[in-house]
């Protein structure tokens, strides 16, 4: 038999038979169930396969004078070939992205408080952030940057909470625009607190009748109540009491002093 006719044989037998290798790669590799691919489906037998026809081939179409370097030319061109046939180019699967049910940035394999309100700020594993580490987070505390150790009541305060700068317009229960913006951040952390309930308390200064004084006091906490009412703190977890001038904090002979005394608190109902 002619080198020629060798040479042909055997090239067809290459491309046949590492052609039916690859193929068989790429049928196993997608199978369902599917472990391995078998041992002559991977790409060093392939390669090696490759290497022997290719040499064979080289060796039969060249000359008697170059006969080694055809052999050297064809085993690298077949173990490329054969190789590259039978290798896997299936795409990877591709992989679920980690859960993050509350959507705060933290995946749910990590996060050791599953459920935080959507926008709430939180810490690296996922517990809403507690600046103050009073044990109320700081979604809720209406009390911020309680000193380290301090006892504190469900709103996150060591005591009633005076509502600075809640005002009202002169000798009347009518709240001020600065007031509602107050009560505004009042209502969000009371919302947030959903269970706890709370008294408002109102006081004025010494000027005028006890009696008047009482209603107006009365007048200006039902007033706040109705505001945060109508900001989403539901009506049934506020107490209102008006104390008018019977609980001064402050002389009432000085303007600072009256300006003191009249005011809103804010504490827990027990």
């Amino acid at each position: 038999m002619k080198k020629s006719t060798t040479g042909l044989l055997l090239g067809s037998a290459l491309v046949v038979g590492l052609s039916g290798c690859a193929s068989s790669a790429s049928q196993s590799s997608t199978a369902s169930g599917a472990s391995a691919d078998s041992w002559y489906q991977h790409p060093f037998v392939c390669g090696l396969a490759g290497g022997l026809i290719g040499g064979g081939i080289g060796y039969a179409s060249s000359g008697e004078s170059d006969e080694d370097q055809g052999a050297a030319i064809g085993t690298t061109a077949g173990a490329t070939i054969g190789a590259m046939l039978c290798a896997d180019t299936s795409p990877a699967p591709a992989q679920p992205a980690p859960r993050d049910t509350d959507g705060d940035g933290v995946i749910d394999a990590d996060d050791q408080c599953p459920g935080t309100p959507a926008g709430v700020a939180v810490d690296a594993v996922g517990c809403p952030l507690d600046s103050d580490n009073d044990g109320v987070p700081d979604y809720q505390d209406q009390c911020p940057g309680t000193p380290a150790g301090a006892e504190v009541n469900a709103l996150g305060c060591e005591e009633d909470l005076v509502l600075r700068d809640v005002n009202f317009e002169f000798d009347s229960a009518t709240l001020t625009m600065g007031a509602e913006q107050i009560l505004a951040d009042v209502a969000e952390k009371l919302r947030a607190n959903e269970n706890v309930r709370v008294r408002i308390e109102g006081h004025t200064d010494s000027v005028g009748s006890a009696a008047y004084n009482q209603q107006l006091s009365q007048e200006r906490a039902d007033s706040v109540a109705d505001y945060l009412a109508s900001q989403g703190v539901a009506r049934d977890r506020m107490q209102t009491t008006g104390y008018g001038e019977s609980q001064p904090v402050a002389t009432n002979d000085t303007d600072a002093g009256r300006a003191e005394n009249r005011r809103v608190e804010l504490g827990e109902w027990e």
